[in-house]
């Protein structure tokens, strides 16, 4: 579909051709530039970061214990007066 598409335009020599390097489309590969470097560094910086073990962390709740939680922190313990502030605000 894109071949039909790209093959029914018709391509300005003039436009495609800029300080001595053609930029129409050529189906081989060997004169396209490098783009990501070797493989040979590959995984480079991952191998050279130290392991840290994951903390252990509390159980997510889910279902209805969720939803208590959630409802006991929106509208339980909210405290009266003041400015209202964001769920992860730090302000004392």
């Amino acid at each position: 579909f894109w071949l039909k598409a790209f093959l029914s335009l018709s391509i300005n020599p003039s436009c495609c051709f800029r300080g001595g390097v053609s930029h129409l489309p050529s189906s081989s590969t060997s004169t396209m530039g490098k783009v990501h470097g070797s493989l040979a560094r590959a995984g480079k910086v991952k191998n050279q970061t130290p392991k840290v073990a994951k903390a252990e962390k509390k159980k997510i709740l889910t279902g209805r214990a969720k939803k208590r939680f959630v409802y006991n922190r929106r509208f339980v313990s909210v405290v009266k007066g003041g400015p209202k502030r964001g769920p992860n605000s730090n302000m004392k």
